[in-house]
Formats: C-alpha cells, structure tokens, sequence
C-alpha cells in the first residue's frame, strides 16, 4: 500500500513540472510559484520578439518636443495646438517620424477605458486645461518674456546667484512645468494604470481565449493581451536605452514618469520602488504567457500601488521645497515658485492615480481640484501662499499612503 501511495505522489509531481498544476492533500502550488519572471524584459515566439511598444515611444518624444517648445516664445497657439492634436503627415516636429506618424499626444489625455470612457465630460475638460494652459502660454507669458514678474503680472524672475530664469504668469506659475507635470498623470499614468493594466481592457472580447489559444494579431507576433501589457510597459520604459533592461538607467530616460520613478528611487526612504515596478512588469508578462491571470493581475495591483506612490511622493516633495523657499528669511521667489509649479503638476495628477484594489483614484478630481484652488487662491496665487496651506495638502496626500511628509519631502 505505501508502495502504491509513493508512486502515486511521483505521477502527480511529474505532472505539476509539465502541466505547472496538481494538488493533493499535503502538497500544493501557488500560481505565482509556476511562473518564473526572466531577468529582463524580453519575451518571444517562433524565435522572434513578442514585445511591442513603438506608439508609446512615439507620444513620449512627441509630449518631450511639446513641452521644450511651450518656452520658445516665438511659436504661436496655432502652432503648439498643431503639435499637440497632431494629424499624421503634417511637419509639427523637428523629427520626420514623429511627423509621419498617426499618432497624437491630446488624443490620449485622459483616454483610459476605467475612467473616462463613461465620463466624456471630465475627459473634455481635462484636455480642454491643457489647450488653456498653452493659450495662457502664448497670451500671457510670451508677450512679457522680458519683463520681471510681481504679484498679478506676468515675466520673468531669475534665481538667485544669477541662477536659472523663470518664466511665469501673473499667479507666479510656470504653465511649462504645469503642463509637463500634469501630462505625467494625464497621459502616462492613465493610459498605463487605468487602460493597459485595466482587466477591462486585458480581458476585452476573445482576449482570454485567443491568449490561451496563442492567437496572434493580424501580422504580429504578440496576442492582444501580451500587447495591451506590453504598452502599458511603454509608457515608463518606451524611451529607455535599454528597453529591456530599463532600470540601467531609470530617471534618465525622460523628463516623464520614467525620471520620476527614479528620483523616488534615490531617496533613501523609498529605495527599491524602481525594482518592484520593474520586477512586476516582468512576472506580470510572464503570467500572461503562462495563462497564469490571478498572477498577472497580482502584478498589476502592485504596479497601480507603486506609480501612484510616485505620484504623490513627488507632490509632497514638490510643496514642501517650496513651503521651505518660501519661509527662508530671504525668499527666492524663482526657485520657490519652480517647486511649486512641479509641485502643481503632481498634484493635478492625483487624480489619475489608482488603488491597488478597487477601480478609483486615491484622489478625486473634486479633491483634486480643492488642492489646486487653494494653491491658486485669489487674484496673486503663489505670490500670497502660505507655507501652512502646503504643509496642510502635503499631509493630506501623505495620510492616503504608506509614508510621512518628512521622507518625502526630505
């Protein structure tokens, strides 16, 4: 009878090493033991990559472009709009394949399939913010790129020492960094957290059944759920030197989330985020090849966790560099209000953020829009801020997470 016993236990461990599933009473495996992350990002089929992102990479260099030309006070709104909305064919970028490209950076702002997809009317909006910001741009600031800013007047205020010079409107803001920052939540946290990663969208129509079947798209070499996964990677890894080994060189591969990932990264208080995100990414693509999907979407709520930490970390670093410029005896009004204008940005991208375990941001746009009115108060915005008004939102961000004010700050 033992024998018996015994030779069944071996037929069953055989099984769970070909099939990755057999159980009994004293023996059992996890899904996420039967999936094996490889070391980097790389993943094949019939000898060739499986792995494709080209779209992401193509609206980050556009959003790069963008964003250095909202400082080049000769552009019009005409022009900025154009690059903006951008119609394949049309020369709005210095690069003939950005311009060639069907691709736009507006078309995907506030674009996700969980939040917007029901809700036109914030999405609308949101985009309509950005277009004003680019007007405020041309309208007001560019006209008085000369002259020095003050409370309620647009221009120019350069940092002390003969540092850096900056160029605000009359509430002390920079729409540059407010539009760049913002986009990071808009466009790259969206589009990743709450379309690529979204069950919605990994499970769409035959998804499921296509990815079991290894039903490849049309002339691709990728299932649609291995390119859905693939694109939501693109968007914090599309421009990386190497896109499959990407934390090389993490925080210096643009000026989106992929920098902020990593300058959360080199604080001390958060040192490792960068490899848990990447980690996740990794075993997540390897579920979706295996067919393993409770693994896969134990990967995605890990990565919707740490992005939107990122996003906050860096709002509440934001406001307190400039809570500090702001109370020194001497107040750099130019480098405070560069803080405070990242600062901006971040915040506005709370409400893109995404917990782990529900279908809701860790902020609303309502809450959101709370914090921005009360850094814009009245008609002089950061010129009349007070130091306890961003000490009071920076310990409102930070309750909602895992850390106190001080490590991010710091």
């Amino acid at each position: 009878m033992m024998k018996i016993k015994n030779l069944l236990k071996s037929i069953c461990l055989s099984v769970v090493f070909v099939l990755g599933a057999c159980s009994s009473d004293d023996d059992s495996t996890s899904p996420i033991d039967q999936v094996v992350a490889p070391e980097k990002y790389t993943f094949e089929r019939k000898g060739g990559s499986s792995v494709s992102f080209s779209g992401q990479t193509t609206r980050i260099a556009m959003a790069e472009e963008i964003v250095s030309e909202l400082k080049d006070r000769t552009n019009t709104e005409v022009v900025l709009n154009a690059m903006f909305s951008h119609v394949e064919g049309a020369n709005d970028f210095s690069d003939t394949d950005l311009n060639a490209s069907n691709k736009s950076v507006r078309s995907k702002v506030a674009a996700s399939k969980d939040y917007f997809s029901a809700n036109t009317t914030d999405a609308i909006a949101i985009r309509n913010q950005f277009d004003g910001w680019i007007k405020n741009q041309v309208d007001e600031v560019f006209p008085n790129w000369e002259i020095t800013a003050k409370a309620g007047v647009a221009g120019v205020i350069q940092e002390a020492g003969g540092g850096s010079k900056r160029y605000v409107d009359a509430k002390g803001l920079e729409l540059n960094q407010a539009f760049a920052k913002s986009l990071i939540g808009a466009l790259m946290t969206d589009q990743a957290l709450n379309n690529y990663l979204s069950t919605a969208v990994l499970d769409e129509a035959d998804n499921v059944v296509n990815n079991d079947k290894d039903v490849v798209e049309e002339g691709k070499n990728y299932t649609t759920m291995e390119h859905k996964w693939d694109e939501a990677y693109g968007y914090l890894y599309g421009t990386s030197a190497d896109k499959t080994n990407p934390n090389a060189t993490i925080g210096a591969d643009d000026n989106f989330l992929n920098k902020y990932i990593g300058r959360v990264e080199a604080d001390s208080d958060f040192k490792g985020i960068a490899k848990d995100i990447f980690d996740a990414f990794k075993l997540g693509r390897a579920a979706i090849v295996a067919k393993q999907y409770d693994v896969r979407d134990k990967q995605a709520a890990i990565i919707k966790e740490k992005i939107s930490q990122v996003i906050a970390i860096r709002a509440v670093y934001y406001l307190q560099q400039g809570k500090k410029a702001l109370e020194a005896p001497v107040v750099d009004y130019a480098s405070a209000f560069h803080d405070l204008s990242e600062g901006f940005g971040f915040v506005y991208s709370l409400q893109f953020t995404r917990k782990s375990d529900s279908n809701t941001p860790y902020f609303t746009k309502s809450e959101v829009q709370t914090y921005i009115d009360q850094l814009m108060e009245g008609a002089n915005g950061f010129w009349d801020l007070s130091p306890n008004t961003l000490q009071s939102i920076s310990e409102k961000i930070a309750e909602k997470f895992s850390f106190s004010v001080a490590q991010a700050g710091s």
